[in-house]
């Protein structure tokens, strides 16, 4: 999406160890704007027949989780990191490793926000290793309910994740891919 990556270029810094900080309109900042057109262009891309719901993560994907289930009709779920008192029945939990935060995290699900006549598509801001994605499509299994594919902001090609989920068999669609980024700037797929 050219929009996209015009953005991260105008506005983007790679940081050391392969950061990439968009936090002026991704993920701490929000530009809504770009953020419908996301949803618009991710709409385009999938089948969403029957479509139930979108699943994030908390905190950072919720911003684009929430335009696109305004933009699809459907409610908004996203996976905890830490379970509440608030929370009750039974839970879809998955052990993640976070590279953010540099810790194991457990996300979790109440039951009764996901079961297996869910139609589910996935969303994300970002795109590594992968293991938060991982586990939310462990969750979506768990549950019993069918993966309609999962889109991504900003994949980091140079990483293992999304390679990962495409051999498993899912629909992955990012919306711009980086190959590389240093102290020269970023270089998308394709370029």
């Amino acid at each position: 999406m050219k929009q996209l990556q015009d953005r991260i270029r105008a506005e983007g810094r790679v940081l050391p160890g392969n950061i990439i900080k968009v936090d002026g309109f991704l993920n701490h900042r929000v530009d809504t704007a770009l953020m419908r057109d996301m949803a618009k262009e991710f709409k385009s891309r999938f089948d969403l027949t029957g479509l139930t719901a979108v699943l994030t993560v908390e905190a950072s994907g919720i911003a684009l989780a929430t335009l696109c289930a305004e933009e699809f009709g459907v409610p908004l779920v996203f996976a905890k990191k830490a379970k509440s008192d608030n929370i009750e029945g039974g839970l879809y939990k998955s052990d993640i490793y976070s590279y953010t935060y540099k810790k194991q995290v457990t996300l979790i699900v109440a039951s009764q926000w996901l079961s297996a006549s869910d139609k589910v598509f996935i969303v994300d801001d970002f795109l590594a290793n992968g293991e938060a994605l991982r586990g939310l499509v462990e969750i979506v299994e768990a549950a019993g309910a069918e993966l309609l594919g999962i889109g991504v902001a900003i994949e980091k090609g140079f990483q293992s994740g999304g390679q990962r989920l495409r051999d498993a068999g899912v629909h992955l669609e990012s919306l711009a891919i980086i190959e590389r980024a240093d102290e020269n700037g970023v270089v998308f797929r394709g370029e």
